[in-house]
């Protein structure tokens, strides 16, 4: 699966890393994890650290899928606003969700400055793309500060004065961060192998088993793993595992611009700047003087098509951007796109599958979240072998799927 057009930014900034081993002959270890992006690198990492060893295999380069295209905005703000998750899960549930996104930007960040990944704290200003979202967001407003969520909201003149931004009104929230992700599932990958996990480039998974003893998992290049439990965490190919589909496939296209543009516009060095329209465009800061943006969102996800259009969607986020931010004028010196996949509902599906059975489990972590998501879903994981029962095992579920639209 061709998961990006063009060549992202990260890579450029980076480099593509050193090479990890190819899997040669058969492994029995305590957890496999299917993936080497930022959700599998999160898994690895916090299960070496608990003392189980840990396989990580990925079908190409270590955090060249997905992982190389994302923005990484990391927000407790899901995509789906509060209000509509309370209408449709209870208020209850919908608090929780956005309370364990809190949080996990806490922890995301702080384990980011250990491993001396590229992040910063950043506000989130939300702004209202016409006049006929603001009672729908002053809603959402209200519903965030009677649970005491970070938040204020600004009015016309405030948002024209602190930030240059010409919107009928805003939500901003002090909870926001940035962070680099190829940088960060790299670390995270080095950091577990340092603790005795072994991961793999070039392994692509054939087939996988499973029964009441456990999981077997045949890798095309001909090696066998077995262990008691998998985790499939392959970013938006994880639903080559399932016979259900249980997300939509689009494409998501971004831009990053020269280093110095930042400094021309300091009120939104530390700000996530996003939108209420659907698809949204978004912007932020970077390390070094860079605005990156992105949306113009399609529905698209063929790659030949999708190479075609970035150059074009990379102007048209730039003209997008300067409606709400007339003084911030970008020229794009990166372009790309990549896959992306939402929900029903906004929300992740964490935990087994009625397909595979309780060993296998299943890290999709869908949506503007992903990062946040896949932090929950680790600690989701950890409980249930722990066996503890995780708050969130419900709403995260598959059982989800029985009530979709």
């Amino acid at each position: 699966m061709d998961l990006k057009s063009g060549y992202p930014f990260w890579a450029v900034r980076n480099g593509l890393g050193e090479p990890f081993p190819g899997l040669a002959g058969d492994v029995r270890c305590d957890l496999v994890v299917v993936g080497g992006g930022i959700t599998g690198a999160i898994f690895a990492d916090c299960f070496t650290r608990e003392g189980l060893e840990v396989v990580v295999l990925d079908q190409r380069d270590v955090g060249w899928g997905s992982t190389a295209a994302s923005t990484a905005m990391l927000q407790y703000e899901i995509d789906t606003h509060l209000i509509d998750l309370a209408r449709r899960y209870g208020e209850t549930a919908a608090v929780l969700a956005y309370r364990a996104c809190l949080e996990a930007v806490r922890k995301v960040r702080a384990r980011a400055a250990r491993l001396g990944v590229d992040q910063r704290e950043s506000d989130s200003l939300y702004l209202a793309s016409t006049p006929r979202h603001l009672a729908e967001m002053q809603a959402e407003f209200a519903l965030r500060r009677r649970h005491r969520f970070p938040v204020s909201w600004l009015e016309v003149d405030a948002l024209r004065d602190s930030y240059g931004a010409e919107a009928p009104g805003a939500i901003l929230s002090r909870a926001g961060a940035w962070l680099d992700p190829y940088q960060m599932a790299r670390a995270l990958l080095r950091s577990a192998r340092r603790r005795g996990a072994r991961v793999h480039d070039r392994a692509a998974v054939q087939r996988i088993s499973a029964n009441s003893r456990g999981v077997r998992i045949e890798t095309r290049q001909g090696a066998v793993l077995r262990a008691p439990r998998v985790v499939i965490a392959a970013g938006y190919e994880s639903q080559g595992f399932l016979s259900q589909r249980v997300a939509k496939n689009r494409s998501s296209y971004a831009l990053a611009t020269d280093h110095h543009v930042v400094g021309r516009h300091p009120a939104i060095a530390d700000t996530l700047i996003w939108e209420s329209a659907r698809p949204y465009f978004y912007l932020r800061s970077s390390g070094d003087g860079r605005i990156i943006a992105g949306g113009e969102d399609d529905e698209i996800d063929v790659p030949a098509r999708r190479d075609a259009r970035v150059d074009a969607k990379a102007r048209r986020i730039a003209r997008r951007v300067s409606q709400f931010l007339p003084e911030v004028q970008l020229s794009p010196a990166w372009a790309w796109a990549g896959t992306f996949a939402e929900t029903f509902d906004g929300l992740p599906f964490i935990g087994a599958h009625p397909q595979w059975g309780p060993r296998v489990f299943f890290a999709m972590a869908y949506g503007g979240n992903g990062i946040t998501f896949s932090h929950i879903g680790a600690d989701l994981l950890s409980a249930q072998l722990a066996g503890r029962r995780h708050p969130l095992s419900e709403l995260f579920s598959f059982k989800r799927l029985e009530h979709r639209p």
